[in-house]
């Protein structure tokens, strides 16, 4: 009897080990995530009229939730961040997005604004948020709109692949970066017309084979963040051209602003577009060469 009872007690210990556990490890590889940080609109603070909501019961987590509900065809959410930065986000009649607050701890101006005729709008609510993000990475560990995934997401799935062959954080995100460079081509057809309103689907790029620059970069942040990693989708200005690349997080090196390259001691920047099929020196000279580009919005 004592013996069954000892037996029943060191298998629910695993048992509880198995369910605490938030990922699996290949012998002597990388632990790989099997669950990641997804955004929440619990309601429990809100605020709003009849033509906006704003849900910012977890602005300390580095995120928002903002509905448009007015009568217009599509809406504009403008926010004003603590260093000044001004992003604008798309939303439509019915339509939610988890916005992210990229700008830290302090005030936030949040302005949502009615399609009124043409390219003019109209102010429909707006606010003022006071918030501290309670850790830095937080807002670069959760999708977003311009990165956007879910519990079902493949792109998830492809994640814990991809980590179940790395050594360690570090050969992740050389895994990840083979991965897009390797598998999408630019999409020169959707580059010369790119719809108004554009936005990324990380699904949609990894299913297809083909995008654009905030294709390939959204793909790869959410590779990146759906296994704990900190990762940043930059968009800028590469030269005169408007472009996006990433910014990614390791323990032993910091934030990372480039890394096509990688010799064990130094990185070079992390554009995933200008990779794609370009191995040449000139092509690791010029991402390298930080005048070529201009960083403006984090998401």
């Amino acid at each position: 009897m004592r013996r069954n009872m000892i037996l029943w007690a060191l298998l629910l210990a695993l048992f509880l080990s198995a369910c605490a556990s938030s990922g699996r490890a290949p012998e002597g590889g990388r632990i790989t995530a099997t669950d990641c940080l997804l955004p929440e609109s619990p309601g429990v603070e809100v605020t709003g009229n009849g033509f906006a909501r704003m849900d910012h019961s977890h602005a300390d987590e580095g995120y928002i939730q903002v509905c448009y509900e007015g009568p217009a065809l599509k809406a504009k959410v403008q926010i004003l961040d603590p260093g000044g930065q001004t992003y604008l986000y798309t939303l439509y009649p019915g339509e939610s997005g988890i916005l992210p607050l990229t700008g830290g701890s302090g005030g936030y101006t949040v302005t949502v604004l009615e399609n009124a005729f043409d390219d003019f709008y109209a102010v429909a609510f707006k606010t003022e948020l006071e918030t501290e993000v309670a850790d830095e990475f937080r807002p670069y560990l959760y999708p977003n709109q311009y990165v956007w995934y879910t519990a079902d997401s493949k792109v998830l799935t492809l994640g814990r692949e991809l980590s179940d062959r790395s050594a360690d954080d570090l050969s992740y995100v050389q895994n990840v970066y083979e991965y897009v460079t390797e598998n999408i081509v630019y999409d020169k057809a959707l580059a010369a017309d790119v719809p108004t309103d554009y936005l990324p689907d990380p699904d949609r790029t990894a299913e297809t084979g083909k995008g654009i620059c905030l294709d390939y970069a959204s793909l790869m942040t959410a590779l990146l963040r759906s296994q704990g990693i900190p990762a940043k989708l930059v968009v800028g200005w590469s030269g005169t051209q408007y472009h996006a690349w990433i910014s990614v997080y390791l323990k032993e090196t910091g934030w990372v602003d480039g890394a096509i390259f990688f010799d064990g001691t130094n990185w070079s920047r992390l554009d995933p577009t200008l990779a794609a099929g370009n191995r040449g020196t000139s092509v690791k000279d010029y991402v390298n060469n930080n005048s070529n580009y201009k960083e403006r919005f984090f998401y």
